[in-house]
């Protein structure tokens, strides 16, 4: 059964704001997103695109912003914006793309390595508190149907990645 047939026949029943599965997940993604964003602003000056934005490159090395925008999610213009902010604060720096001259690549510089290695733990401590009511089993579950969830919404909108 594809996905478009899956939409066209949709299940019987009344829709309760509550129980729909999507509109809890965003209040979960927005109550998380808030409370580390607070820490973020408040101790580091940063916001979450831009932590994120830190967090890939400090994973994967000098990339483009659409490479930024393909492992992300994030919308194009935000990802700008987040480099600019951190190309300003010297935490990022552009160099020139060597097969396209019409893109840049992004990297850490020393001092954005260095904030990243003083957030990172705080990032897992905030982790660590979210999942203290879980256990290991519950946590892998999780993750493994976040991931589904992920790839049945890839599925539907074709693919596309929606920041």
């Amino acid at each position: 059964m594809t996905a478009q047939r899956q939409l066209s026949d949709p299940p019987a029943g009344e829709l309760k704001l509550d129980a729909y599965l999507p509109y809890r997940l965003s209040v979960a993604s927005n109550a998380v997103s808030q409370l580390i964003a607070r820490a973020y602003e408040d101790r580091f000056g940063l916001n979450i695109p831009q932590w994120r934005l830190i967090c890939v490159l400090a994973e994967d090395g000098g990339l483009t912003q659409g490479a930024i925008v393909a492992r992300t999610g994030i919308d194009k213009v935000t990802v700008s914006r987040a480099a600019q902010g951190l190309a300003n604060r010297r935490l990022i720096a552009r160099s020139d793309h060597h097969a396209d001259g019409r893109s840049h690549v992004l990297a850490l510089t020393v001092q954005g390595a260095q904030l990243h290695a003083e957030v990172a733990p705080l990032a897992l401590a905030y982790e660590a508190a979210l999942i203290a009511g879980l256990s290991p089993d519950e946590v892998a579950l999780l993750k493994r149907l976040l991931g589904r969830l992920q790839g049945a919404a890839d599925a539907l909108s074709g693919g596309a990645v929606k920041g």
